[in-house]
């Protein structure tokens, strides 16, 4: 072999190092996947998608929450029931540096085997969210945000109930709408005993509830999708409009063994201080306005739809019934079941 075959085999290793290292590091995240996300072919037949797992979509926006965004990201790929995980990244503003600095943290320091993708959103919409997507294989999705972590058991006893309740949309976090008789007007509310609307801090639902929310509903449906990116909020009431109007009957919530929202306000109080900037980012840290926006969207969109079709739950569902009675034990008060 002469010395200009030796230099260029030595070229041309060289360059297929550089562009497998460049490959890996700068095409590791996709912008938007479908074209046309609503493509008729689109929508998957539900009984050949997977029961066996779900897929995680966690909303993602600022720049201050990607430490908290990597380790929620690492607790969900270690649980055996997340299939994929899809980061939605919907701030147009973040450089593309950062983002590739994200989806590398997320792949090399997750311990699952989930995949994970990062999506760079086309737009800011909430209502992106919602998209359907093609990659998605199984019957179930997780929609999320990036401020709530919860703990891997209490993640596969909400699957457990989401499958013997596949139509309903399934959670914990839960608030209610109300009519105000005084003001003869709908609110948005929380009531003691009773809830109609399940918050996207931690939703499950099936897989085509995203097609009708994004798809479906004609004229009707895409002026309330108009009204969420007026808002700029609300998409989950009226994902909530969505199921509880396909199927009269309202959401279910579940008990949680740990569940932390770094986003809401009350973490102030806490000994533990949380970063401002993880919990200023979020909406329900301006709560009267917050209410008061979101008692509006569900005026706006009673509107349009011309009727309520919100329904109550009540009660919620745990995962065990233990001991109720407090027993001394060791010079402290305790369940009596318990060490």
């Amino acid at each position: 072999m002469g010395v200009k075959s030796v230099w260029f085999a030595f070229y041309y290793i060289w360059f297929m190092f550089v562009l497998v290292f460049v490959t890996d590091l700068v095409f590791c995240r996709t912008l938007s996947l479908d074209p046309d996300p609503c493509d008729s072919m689109n929508q998957r037949e539900f009984e050949k998608l997977r029961s066996d797992q779900l897929t995680v979509l966690i909303n993602g926006y600022s720049e201050s929450r990607i430490p908290l965004l990597q380790t929620i990201v690492a607790s969900y790929s270690a649980a055996s029931v997340v299939s994929s995980i899809l980061v939605l990244w919907g701030n147009p503003n973040t450089p593309d540096q950062v983002l590739d600095q994200l989806y590398h943290n997320m792949t090399q320091y997750s311990p699952g085997t989930a995949s994970i993708s990062l999506i760079q959103q086309s737009s800011s919409s909430l209502n992106a969210r919602f998209l359907p997507r093609s990659s998605v294989d199984t019957r179930a999705v997780l929609v999320c945000d990036d401020d709530v972590e919860v703990d891997r058991r209490s993640l596969e006893f909400a699957f457990s109930v989401w499958k013997s309740n596949p139509d309903r949309l399934v959670g914990t976090f839960v608030r209610s709408h109300g009519f105000d008789l005084q003001g003869k007007e709908w609110i948005y509310t929380v009531h003691p005993d009773k809830y109609s609307i399940l918050l996207t801090k931690f939703m499950l639902m099936k897989q085509d509830y995203l097609f009708e929310y994004s798809c479906k509903g004609g004229v009707e449906m895409k002026e309330m999708r108009m009204i969420v990116d007026q808002m700029r909020n609300c998409e989950d009431i009226l994902m909530n409009f969505v199921a509880a109007d396909m199927l009269r009957a309202g959401p279910i919530m579940v008990g949680a063994e740990r569940v932390r929202d770094w986003g809401d306000a009350r973490n102030e109080q806490e000994e533990e201080q949380v970063d401002e900037g993880v919990r200023d980012v979020g909406l329900s840290s301006r709560r009267v306005e917050h209410r008061k926006r979101r008692g509006k969207c569900i005026r706006e969109f009673h509107r349009v739809m011309g009727k309520m079709p919100l329904m109550y739950s009540y009660g919620k569902v745990v995962n065990s019934v233990g001991e109720q009675g407090l027993c001394r034990k060791a010079g402290n008060l305790v369940f009596c079941d318990r060490g």
